[in-house]
């Protein structure tokens, strides 16, 4: 019998081909020497990696020391721009071996994968689900990811668009043999792109201004979206039709939003002008690819009078346009589109003053609304189908319209956001000035919702033009002003949403209606954006529901949700729960703040739209989006979730088009089944689940708590074990990296906190605190103690969200290591403060180790994702030595070595690992 075929044997040829790639530039770019240098050092850590433990690890730990250690800082910096490619090449050709496999998967006729449309609606029929309850889910739905800017965002852009021409070349391979002339220009291509990769400087000399994030945000549009997102209306609609009949139209419920240019929570310098430049360039990017798309289609329709016969209405259409051609006499579906294009360019310069550079042939007034541009391309739809051309309508027509559904003339969603701490300065400001209230701030919170509910119906505005302002409020007047102009100009689904982190009170929701009030976004009974409370800490989540209880009980409050079709959107906060409680607690106060606010809401007749804020990785909530999905409360997705997407992640899901538009039918797929299937988590057991829950997470909390923030000795320690303060000079994003000038975890910003840990190979917010729990908690009944542990196991194996948040711990130990972490506490210089940290840490992570393995009855990590094991496996050997340099470039910085090129060289390492790890927090 014949072996069967290594379904991987792909990735390791693309893998081997780069690496010599990369290889013969090195030779190249810095001589034979430097070449085998870099070459023994991987050899000596693929070495580490295989040798047992012992004597013979410590060999070789020793003798890639004795390789490293004394290099001078020229030759530092070429290894770890070596290694640091290494993992980028790498994961280039894991993202293409994906695609392959997806693709090998369709062909050999298999079952649809999880996460796939397919999928999703084979388990509808499978469970018997209704084509009306189908249809009545995309009526209301909405899934929205929102992309966001990223404090510690990595990637150049430079360096992407190298990497996606790497991406085509590979892709090249898997048409068919090559010739040997393609074979030769393959790899003369990839030759070329690898030396450009090289001699591209990978750090900015600058930081990251606000408009450069907008405008990195935007290119994903070009890149994936505006192709990907029609398609996969296409797969849905074409599905939809089968299980619910040929009529089932699908409304557009997949829609992109954007917090870069309107989050300006710790942020200074996002201001008006940011927030006017992020939807100039939305708009601009929405309406070149219109213009294209338009201009592509009439060139392609060139029906002939003389052969079809269009609908009046078409020919009423060509005939407003009056084009004067007399070669297109006969053609009216072009004359049609020439008009449409003419009044897309004359939206296009009124609402941005851009113009595009293939002018139009008539002069033609501006659509009003994207709804006006629909009603026109319709007409031609309808007339195409008339006389027997739907597959026309159903080639680029088709994307377009939905494209105008889609992406309308403002492109994304922008949401604002700021802190409830500035809402409260300004308003109180405003209060004063306008001689209502010296001291509002002063006031407890009964009487500050009562003066405001008090003001709020009052038709008369608070600010004057006539007295002076502090910066502060001129500045978010500003905004909001700008923001209301949006609204004027581009209709209010260009900015939806007004985000409130820090949200603790009612108080904290009507100061925002109060300053939406200033600028006519919020009238009596009337509210123009959506006010999102944003729950963050552990103690905001617990209030959460009763913070919303005592809003619906607002008259007031319930009219403006009447004129938001009831609908209130709520954001949960990853991150900074993760910060302030520790991963175990983090994910259960979510959970349980969600089960809170369905109640809540239902008891109100309030329907409930939930904001995940996660981040890239596990301690911020990361982790398969599919799986985090379907762990959701019975009854907290109906149909609508926005989730939002950060900084390198965005790369990592939507550079590539085709692994763009698979992470989005994720999303929609997990959304679907979450939504429609029936609740799986309502036996009588749950109640049992939660019990215990509440005793882990309590634990917990305890042992987290105990270790950051009750030790005094662990800030330094962390300060001194990781690169925290080399990760806050880098030129990365546009925010600073602490909210205010402190040393205290409270003040760092979540996601250098996440960062920081995964560079030492610890991962510490993603798993402290989970062993300790359940050592406790089996100790409070000693003689039950088998029978709690198989309480534990019934739980993962019955329960999704036990069994998602194991897994995400699982991925996140998988990633960790001891022995490289125990270098990182060597930095810190006072031995005693390192034995009172470091062992301790050690000892929980073995005990989480020990309770996984035991919990879900698995000998090893990943044993249930053998994917992610070969890609950590196959990875390792390139990221020790850059752990190791960077330990050694740390070292001679902080004794006084801090020359630019020492400085450039953690930068690099830093980058190197986040590339590796393929993640930055």
């Amino acid at each position: 019998m014949d072996a069967p075929a290594d379904k991987d044997l792909p990735l390791k040829e693309d893998t081997r081909l780069l690496g010599r790639v990369l290889g013969d530039v090195l030779r190249a770019q810095t001589g034979e020497e430097g070449f085998a240098r870099i070459e023994a050092i991987r050899q000596t850590a693929i070495h580490l990696r295989r040798a047992s433990p012992g004597d013979a690890a410590a060999h070789v730990k020793d003798e890639l020391a004795s390789l490293l250690n004394p290099l001078p800082i020229a030759q530092v910096l070429h290894v770890v721009r070596a290694f640091s490619y290494f993992s980028h090449l790498a994961n280039l050709a894991e993202d293409v071996h994906q695609n392959r496999r997806r693709r090998a998967h369709a062909f050999a006729g298999s079952p649809p994968q999880s996460g796939s449309i397919a999928h999703a609606f084979d388990r509808l029929r499978d469970a018997g689900v209704r084509p009306e309850a189908i249809r009545a889910f995309f009526a209301d739905a909405l899934v929205s990811p929102v992309l966001t800017a990223h404090p510690t965002e990595v990637q150049r852009k430079s360096i992407l668009d190298c990497e996606r021409e790497i991406v085509r070349l590979l892709q090249w391979r898997d048409r068919g043999e090559l010739t040997p002339d393609e074979r030769e220009a393959m790899h003369d291509g990839l030759y070329r792109q690898v030396l450009a990769l090289w001699q591209t400087a990978m750090l900015r000399l600058s930081k990251l201004e606000v408009k450069d994030e907008i405008d990195n945000g935007i290119a994903y549009y070009r890149q994936t979206f505006f192709d990907e997102i029609p398609r996969l209306y296409a797969g849905v609609e074409a599905r939809c039709a089968q299980e619910c009949g040929a009529d089932a139209a699908v409304p557009s419920f997949l829609i992109m939003g954007s917090w870069i240019g309107g989050d300006r929570d710790g942020n200074p310098y996002v201001v008006a002008q940011t927030l006017q430049y992020a939807i100039r360039a939305q708009a601009v990017v929405a309406l070149s690819h219109l213009l294209e798309q338009v201009h592509l289609l009439g060139a392609e329709l060139s029906l002939s009078t003389r052969l079809v016969n269009p609908t009046p209405a078409l020919l009423a259409l060509a005939a407003a346009t009056h084009d004067p051609n007399p070669h297109r006499r006969d053609e009216p579906y072009r004359q049609a589109l020439v008009g449409i294009y003419a009044r897309l360019a004359a939206t296009a310069k009124a609402l941005t003053g851009y113009e595009p550079q293939r002018l139009p042939h008539a002069e033609m007034p501006p659509y009003a609304t994207p709804a006006e541009l629909g009603a026109d391309l319709d007409t031609i739809a309808t007339s195409l189908a008339s006389h027997g051309s739907q597959s026309l309508a159903d080639g680029r027509l088709k994307p377009l319209r939905r494209a105008v559904d889609v992406f309308g003339f403002h492109l994304a969603a922008l949401d604002l956001r700021q802190n409830s701490d500035v809402h409260e300065a300004i308003v109180a400001e405003l209060l004063a000035r306008a001689g209502v209230h010296g001291d509002y701030a002063a006031l407890p919170e009964r009487e500050r919702v009562a003066l405001l509910v008090a003001d709020l119906a009052n038709p008369r505005l608070l600010d004057s033009p006539y007295l002076a302002r502090s910066e502060l409020l001129a500045t978010e007047l500003a905004i909001l002003r700008a923001a209301a102009d949006i609204h004027h100009r581009f209709g209010s689904a260009a900015l939806p949403n007004y985000v409130v982190s820090k949200c603790q009170s009612l108080s904290d929701l009507l100061e925002v209606a109060l300053l939406l009030k200033e600028v006519g976004l919020a009238s009596p009974g009337r509210l123009m954006v959506n006010i999102v409370p944003l729950f963050e800490t552990i103690g905001d989540l617990e209030r959460a529901h009763d913070i919303m209880g005592a809003a619906f009980r607002l008259p007031g409050y319930r009219r403006w949700l009447g004129s938001r079709g009831r609908w209130q959107e709520v954001m949960l906060g990853y991150s900074d729960s993760n910060k302030d409680g520790g991963f175990v607690t983090a994910n259960w106060a979510l959970y349980r703040a969600e089960l809170k606010l369905i109640e809540t809401c239902h008891a109100f007749d309030v329907k409930l739209r939930l904001f995940h804020g996660r981040g890239g990785s596990v301690g911020r909530g990361g982790g398969p989006s599919y799986e985090a999905i379907l762990a959701q409360p019975a009854g907290s997705v109906n149909g609508a979730i926005r989730i939002t997407e950060q900084g390198e992640i965005i790369a990592s899901k939507y550079s590539d088009p085709e692994l763009g538009r698979r992470n989005l039918e994720t999303l929609v797929a997990a959304t679907i089944e979450a939504s429609l299937l029936p609740g799986a988590h309502g036996d009588g057991a749950m109640d049992d689940y939660h019990a215990t829950m509440d005793e882990l997470s309590a634990l917990a909390f305890t042992a987290y708590r105990s270790l950051v923030y009750d030790k005094p000795e662990f800030v330094p320690f962390f300060r001194a074990a990781t690169p925290i303060a080399e990760i806050a000079e880098l030129n990365l994003g546009s925010r600073p990296a602490s909210r205010r000038t402190s040393h205290k975890i409270e003040d760092l910003r979540a996601i250098p906190w996440v960062f920081s840990w995964s560079q030492c190979r610890l991962s510490l917010p993603g798993w402290y605190g989970f062993g300790t729990a359940v050592d406790a908690w089996l100790a409070q009944e000693p003689e039950q103690r088998d029978a709690r542990l198989a309480r534990l196991s019934e739980m993962h194996a019955r329960w999704p969200f036990f069994r998602s948040m194991l897994s995400n711990m699982g991925m996140v130990l998988a990633k960790t290591d001891l022995a490289i972490a125990s270098r990182y506490a060597e930095l810190v210089p006072d031995a005693a403060l390192r034995e009172a940290i470091f062992p301790r840490i050690a000892a929980e992570r073995d005990r989480a180790l020990h309770w996984l393995h035991a919990i879900s009855g698995r000998a090893k990590l990943l044993d249930d994702n053998p994917t992610l094991e070969r890609s950590i496996r196959n990875r390792f050997p390139y990221l020790d030595p850059l752990n190791h340099l960077q330990v050694e470039l740390l070292r001679r910085y902080r004794s006084g070595q801090t020359d630019e090129r020492t400085k450039r060289g953690i930068h690099l390492t830093i980058n190197g690992l986040a590339a590796g790890l393929r993640n930055s927090g």
